[in-house]
């Protein structure tokens, strides 16, 4: 099965100069935790609920601060037509729970999450091992004071 069969074609853009307090509210609206940031019909960056308390309210940025400054700009996609369990793979491989995904023009398409590939695929439990597994980059350990 490929990825245009599962994944969610309604993602909602948000631009890197739009407030934190914008993005938050339309994960809000939408009940999402991730939103791609888009200059123009270029995928520059990508945000999550995490991003805005960790890399900005953490640091005392209210919520006039800019998505720039808490994006993640290296963006990971995938493509429509790529199989599930290649795409859980990777996922995997890159420890995230959600990709934007693209046409073969890169344009954005939609968005696909474990969630949407939880039913239909058993490279998905596979996935979220993997993702699920402590790494430097995303070490959320403490240390004993």
């Amino acid at each position: 099965m490929k990825i245009i069969n599962v994944m969610k074609r309604d993602a909602k853009l948000i631009g890197p100069d739009d407030t934190l307090q914008h993005a938050a509210k339309m994960m809000k609206d939408c009940d999402c935790g991730v939103l791609p940031v888009a200059e123009g019909d270029r995928l520059v960056g990508m945000i999550t609920d995490r991003d805005i308390a960790v890399r900005c309210i953490a640091e005392g940025k209210g919520p006039n601060a800019r998505v720039r400054d808490a994006m993640t700009q290296e963006v990971k996609y995938c493509f429509e037509h790529e199989d599930i369990s290649h795409v859980c793979a990777n996922m995997s491989e890159i420890q995230v729970r959600r990709l934007p995904v693209v046409d073969r023009n890169k344009r954005l398409v939609g968005i696909v999450s474990l969630s949407d590939l939880a039913h239909q695929s058993p490279a998905t439990a596979r996935a979220l091992h993997g993702i699920t597994q402590p790494s430097q980059q995303h070490n959320q350990s403490f240390a004993a004071a």
